[in-house]
């Protein structure tokens, strides 16, 4: 075999197959292997082999809310502008006379200013237990009347529901996908309380 590569010169064929070189790859193969499986064990043994969830302590509803009664938060993001200003940072100089000796300089800032901070609200839901099949079979109904919803009715609340729900909403400035206690009144799916 090195006599096939060495028409194509000599340092080839002798790099190729230097004993030495074969070895030193060997070993530097294998210690990466037994580096990886290190690392690998040592990331198992540090999260103690079970996966843990980490969640946020959020109440179910807000404080002073009637016992029964299910709501959920809408995360509104924060508004920020980014605003762009020359600033002068050498004004310019002036003889006697008033001509511009050197004009003034400036330097363009860039700044992000926040207009709107984030906010997060509370909204009462339908509970649970109260979205039945029958009830998100009426909630797809009347989103399709109002041309929102153009699927099967199929009793459940899936993404094309929730998307839908969502258009409803948006209308009245409520960017959620998840029914809210007064969308379902307005669309005539729950009583009126008085």
């Amino acid at each position: 075999m090195a006599d096939l590569l060495r028409p194509h010169g000599p340092w080839l064929g002798q790099a190729c197959f230097r004993r030495d070189s074969w070895r030193r790859t060997s070993l530097r193969l294998i210690s990466l292997v037994v580096a990886g499986l290190l690392l690998s064990a040592c990331a198992d043994s540090s999260t103690g082999g079970n996966s843990t969830q980490v969640s946020r302590n959020t109440p179910a509803a807000p404080p002073g809310a009637a016992p029964g009664s299910c709501w959920a938060t809408h995360t509104t993001p924060a508004v920020i502008e980014t605003v762009t200003v020359q600033v002068m940072t050498r004004p310019a100089r002036t003889a006697p006379d008033g001509r511009v000796i050197a004009p003034a300089r400036f330097r363009r800032e860039t700044r992000q200013d926040i207009v709107r901070p984030r906010r997060e609200s509370w909204f009462e839901t339908p509970c649970p237990v109260d979205m039945t099949p029958q009830l998100v079979g009426s909630l797809q109904r009347a989103l399709a009347v109002r041309g929102l919803y153009t699927g099967e009715i199929t009793g459940q609340l899936d993404s094309a529901t929730r998307a839908s729900v969502r258009k409803f909403q948006k209308q009245d400035g409520f960017d959620n996908d998840q029914l809210s206690l007064l969308s379902a009144r307005k669309l005539g799916l729950v009583a009126v309380e008085t």
